[in-house]
């Protein structure tokens, strides 16, 4: 009776006397959230989400939203109908609190170094390795009729961030990402010291031995309704290493590891240019 009561006082935009907004606002809240848990079409969605974000939301469609991926839509309406706005921005939700952890963890380290350590945590494929471990592919398996590739993954992840942040805020998206994601899935520590970024290791190697470096997307391609690039990678004009990802910048980034690795240069290898061009790196 006194929920009913409350709303109907929304209506109208009137509460009795006595009655805290506060306490009836999150009287409404625990209601949902109890709904979505136990009687809610979706209440298993509901329920393995809060052993992933460590609560029930009460914005079901929304959450569910963020595993939708836009390679299943067809119809024009796609674009509102899939996890893209959302990772839009969950992407910029989880750049500022992993900045705004890091200048607290680091007072006396500089911007260089701060900025090195943020993209080693919210790239890519760090992206990608952190939504397997959570286990999100699962949640994508459910809602998606095409084959999930690694990249989805990240996507997935980033469009959860944006979900929790529209429902609790920004404060309490910071507690979800820090304690279930920052601490639980990755080493800082580790991170420090550890560079995966080959391409800008290649470059410099290259510009050290003064040797010509050219990047080049030598096809583009329909894969799973999405494009897909091949970047090829040219060391004085011998190609020495190729690779294909539904991310330019991410193709880029393997096909310099594999040409480090054809150059020998890897773990500090002094390093030799292939005579002829290596088919095996494609």
């Amino acid at each position: 009776m006194q929920y009913i009561r409350l709303r109907w006082a929304q209506r109208l935009h009137y509460f009795p006397a006595g009655v805290s907004v506060c306490q009836n606002t999150d009287l409404v809240r625990f209601i949902r959230r109890f709904y979505n848990y136990y009687f809610h079409p979706d209440k298993e969605l509901a329920r393995r989400l809060k052993q992933l974000i460590g609560f029930t939301p009460l914005h079901l469609p929304l959450f569910k939203l963020a595993f939708f991926h836009k390679s299943t839509f067809t119809s024009k309406d796609y674009a509102v109908a899939n996890n893209e706005r959302l990772e839009f921005l969950g992407d910029a939700v989880l750049s500022t609190i992993v900045g705004e952890y890091l200048f607290k963890k680091y007072p006396n380290c500089d911007e260089g170094f701060l900025t090195k350590m943020r993209s080693k945590i919210v790239k890519r494929n760090s992206l990608d390795d952190i939504a397997d471990k959570m286990g999100l592919d699962l949640f994508l398996a459910n809602y998606n009729q095409t084959r999930l590739s690694k990249s989805m993954l990240g996507n997935a992840l980033e469009a959860l961030v944006g979900a929790v942040y529209i429902e609790v805020g920004y404060d309490q998206t910071k507690v979800y990402v820090i304690r279930y994601i920052l601490r639980k899935y990755l080493n800082i520590h580790d991170l420090e010291s550890f560079d995966d970024n080959y391409k800008s290791q290649l470059l410099e190697w290259c510009q050290k031995n003064g040797k010509a470096i050219e990047y080049k997307v030598v096809a583009k391609y329909k894969s799973e309704k999405r494009d897909k690039f091949k970047v090829a990678v040219f060391v004085e004009g011998r190609k020495c290493g190729t690779a294909d990802d539904f991310n330019k910048k991410s193709a880029e980034q393997l096909a310099s590891e594999r040409a480090m690795a054809v150059l020998g240069v890897l773990g500090g290898g002094i390093g030799t240019i292939p005579e002829e061009d290596d088919n095996s790196a494609d």
